[in-house]
């Protein structure tokens, strides 16, 4: 559990767009802040935003930021709105065998890099 995440953008529009699709996908609004956008959430909230320190946004290697979906037709939205809105596939929707309950998931990068996850329960595992 966490209280937030803050990933790094160097194009708020570009940001904005990608992870209001995404994260609507997941069922989650996305509010537009000055400097970023707010996805807020049960168990915590996403930023996405510039820099508190006004450099460049850079991608941290290594780091996968993961969402929960209730259903293997929302990781497939996840990951169709994701690639419909300016990002990358990191991993096509499908059973991740070595996953803790052979979880259903599907990998992203957004716009700036980051990579982002959804995973369901595969009720079948």
């Amino acid at each position: 559990m966490f209280s937030h995440s803050f990933l790094g953008t160097n194009d708020i529009d570009k940001s904005r767009a990608f992870y209001t699709a995404v994260m609507g996908a997941l069922g989650y609004p996305a509010v537009p802040l000055p400097h970023g956008t707010l996805i807020p959430g049960e168990a915590g909230a996403l930023i996405v935003g510039k820099p508190a320190n006004g450099e460049p946004h850079t991608v941290s290697n290594g780091h996968t930021l993961g969402f929960v979906a209730k259903t293997f037709a929302e990781v497939d939205a996840f990951h169709a709105a994701g690639l419909a809105n300016g990002g990358t596939c990191e991993g096509a929707p499908g059973v991740r065998e070595n996953a803790p309950g052979k979880q259903y998931g599907a990998y992203l990068r957004d716009t700036d890099g980051n990579k982002i996850c959804a995973f369901a329960p595969n009720p079948n595992a």
